[in-house]
């Protein structure tokens, strides 16, 4: 199957999901003389974000915790719903978005991303007693589940491309809501497979490894990273400059080994402007 008109439907989702035009959204001059700075945080996307009650905790919540003792202003936080943050920090309602946001090329044609904190690059899914499945060439065919409007659905072709160079072909894309609806139904035998970024994935077999399997990587390397809108360039290396520093004093290590179950040394250590720079970093010629 061309999956090439569900990387069209994905990229129009994904631009409207940032489309509103940036009020004139602070720079770090303005956000020092008023003393504080307005951040905007997921509320559900583990293990990024996790609320107990009305008690958040996880790998943001630890990175937001740094950066308040490493910030020389206040850092004044809102916990959102997913839908409507990154528009929200577009319109200039918050300087950036503290969260698990993964990078895309529409995201990059209305914000800048600082340094990654965490790889985001795909794997499939199966379940744990699929005997069909052990390599890509495996898929061939085969029905997948995918969010629909995700980063994760854009990047199917590169599956695609993969399946073609062993002879094979994708099988019919399903697309859902959410992704505890994917995970029903592969359960259920209604999908042969799905696909996640790595994070995702491992914080699903943590909880239910009895259950599903992670497979091999079905993309290019991709990246978590927190979006400032675009020209904001001092902010940008503000944002840059903490995560620098959580780098180098083995902080953010320490934080990826707590929250993900593992370190992500070989991430890119520049900040990513431009659609030509990432798909430079994602391409796996």
């Amino acid at each position: 199957m061309d999956v090439s008109k569900f990387l069209t439907g994905a990229a129009v989702a994904l631009t409207l999901a940032v489309a509103p035009l940036a009020a004139s959204a602070a720079d770090l001059a303005e956000i020092k003389e008023r003393g504080y700075m307005n951040i905007a945080t997921e509320d559900n996307y583990a293990p990024f974000e996790i609320m107990q009650g009305d008690t958040p905790t996880g790998f943001t919540h630890d990175m937001v915790a740094a950066l308040k003792e490493y910030a020389p202003f206040e850092i004044h936080q809102d916990i959102l719903p997913w839908s409507g943050l990154l528009a929200s920090v577009r319109a200039g309602k918050y300087d950036a978005a503290i969260t698990g946001s993964i990078i895309s090329p529409e995201r990059l044609r209305v914000f800048d991303f600082a340094i990654p904190t965490a790889s985001a690059q795909h794997y499939y899914i199966k379940r744990a007693d699929e005997d069909r499945i052990n390599s890509i060439a495996d898929l061939d065919g085969l029905t997948v589940g995918v969010q629909a409007g995700s980063v994760l659905l854009s990047r199917l072709p590169e599956l695609e491309a993969m399946l073609k160079e062993t002879g094979g072909s994708m099988g019919r894309v399903v697309e859902y809501t959410s992704y505890p609806e994917i995970y029903e139904d592969l359960k259920n035998g209604r999908l042969d497979y799905t696909v996640n970024s790595i994070i995702s994935a491992k914080s699903l077999i943590k909880e239910r490894g009895d259950e599903f399997v992670i497979g091999e990587p079905v993309s290019g390397p991709g990246f978590h990273a927190y979006p400032v809108p675009k020209g904001n360039e001092e902010l940008l290396e503000f944002v840059n400059g903490f995560i620098l520093e959580m780098k180098e004093s083995g902080k953010l290590a320490e934080l990826q080994e707590k929250w993900f179950g593992q370190a992500f040394p070989d991430l890119p250590a520049e900040p990513i402007t431009s659609v030509e720079q990432y798909e430079k970093l994602i391409s796996v010629d």
